[in-house]
């Protein structure tokens, strides 16, 4: 096995590890994304029964005037506290978005690097044509 023909195998072998990369670096994207979109889902939920609360107006003493008032703080912060992580979840998302790109240009470069290995041992492969020989004497023959 010449030279040539071990390369191509190196790169094919690497080409798999990198598309095995990039199809982790997928999966992990796929998870904060979705990580991302529940966090946003429960924050809303939350601001909307925040506000549902905050308009009820059928307490019947200050007491229970209180106590809704308490609860709906109590929901504001939890939203707060929701958004601040959807803020992360945002950057995490976004780091592995960047992640998965780095790993399909590696991939790419890869495959790209094994077409051309594949061309030149082709082309090696080869047996140059024989061209017709030249003709001897003059065109007025």
């Amino acid at each position: 096995m010449n030279e040539d023909r071990r390369r191509l195998m190196r790169l094919r072998r690497l080409e798999k590890i990198r598309a095995i990369a990039r199809q982790t670096a997928a999966i992990e994207a796929a998870q904060a994304e979705s990580t991302l979109s529940r966090l946003r889902d429960l924050s809303e939920r939350t601001r909307r029964m925040a506000d549902d609360y905050a308009t009820r107006r059928e307490m019947t003493d200050g007491g229970a005037l209180h106590q809704v008032g308490r609860f709906v703080g109590g929901l504001q912060a939890i939203r707060q506290a929701t958004q601040g992580d959807a803020v992360r979840a945002q950057s995490i998302a976004d780091a592995k978005q960047l992640l998965l790109a780095e790993a399909e240009r590696r991939r790419a470069a890869t495959e790209e690097r094994a077409a051309l290995q594949e061309r030149t041992i082709a082309k090696a492969r080869t047996v140059p044509a024989l061209g017709s020989r030249k003709p001897s004497g003059t065109g007025l023959e």
